[in-house]
C-alpha cells in the first residue's frame, strides 16, 4: 500500500544562544520611551543562554520591558510554526514578531512560564496584530517573512522577571 506523505521540512533556526554568541544586535526597550522607570538587561549565560531580567515598575505610568532582535528578513514559506525552548520564572510573557523592522505594530503570541525548562510552540497563523498594548481589528499574521522578533513582559503589576532563552527556530 502506498500512502502520499506531505514532505517534512527540516527546522530553520533563528537564534541558538551558545558562549559565544554576540548580543550586540539584541535591544533593551523599557517603559522610559514614555516616562516609565522599568529596567532591565540581556545578557549571556555562563552556561551561554540569553538572560532578559529586570524589574518592572507601574511608576510614571510605566509597567513593561522588552527585548528586541531584528533578524535579517526571515522567510516562513513552508513554515507554520515558531518554537522557542526557554527557562521563565512563573510570569507571563508575549513573544512579538514585526514583518517590517520599521513597523509599529507587532503580531503577538502570550505565553506562561512554569519556572522549567519549555518548548513551547506558537502557530503563526494565530499570532494577532497589537499596537501599544491595544489588539487592532485586523487579520492575524499570514505574511510571507518577518524581520523582527521581541519578548515583552507587561503583566500590571510591579514585579521582578527572569527569563532564560535558548533557541528560537521555525517548524
Amino acid at each position: 500500500m502506498m500512502t502520499n506523505l506531505a514532505p517534512t521540512r527540516t527546522p530553520h533556526l533563528i537564534v541558538d544562544f551558545n558562549k559565544d554568541s554576540v548580543l550586540n544586535d539584541w535591544i533593551v526597550i523599557n517603559d522610559s520611551v514614555m516616562g516609565g522607570v522599568s529596567s532591565s538587561t540581556f545578557q549571556l549565560t555562563t552556561d551561554g543562554n540569553g538572560i532578559f531580567e529586570g524589574n518592572i515598575s507601574l511608576e510614571n505610568k510605566g509597567g513593561f520591558s522588552s527585548v528586541r532582535y531584528n533578524t535579517i528578513k526571515t522567510i516562513v514559506k513552508g513554515y507554520s510554526k515558531v518554537l522557542i525552548q526557554l527557562k521563565g520564572d512563573g510570569k507571563d510573557y508575549q513573544f512579538r514578531i514585526r514583518t517590517n523592522v520599521g513597523d509599529s505594530s507587532s503580531f503577538i503570541a502570550p505565553f506562561s512560564t512554569t519556572g522549567e525548562w519549555q518548548k513551547i510552540e506558537f502557530p503563526l497563523h494565530q499570532m494577532f496584530p497589537s499596537l501599544r498594548g491595544k489588539r487592532l481589528d485586523l487579520p492575524n499574521f499570514d505574511g510571507e517573512y518577518f524581520e523582527s522578533i521581541t519578548f515583552l513582559i507587561g503583566n500590571k503589576k510591579k514585579e521582578h522577571f527572569k527569563l532564560l532563552i535558548d533557541k528560537i527556530e521555525l517548524l
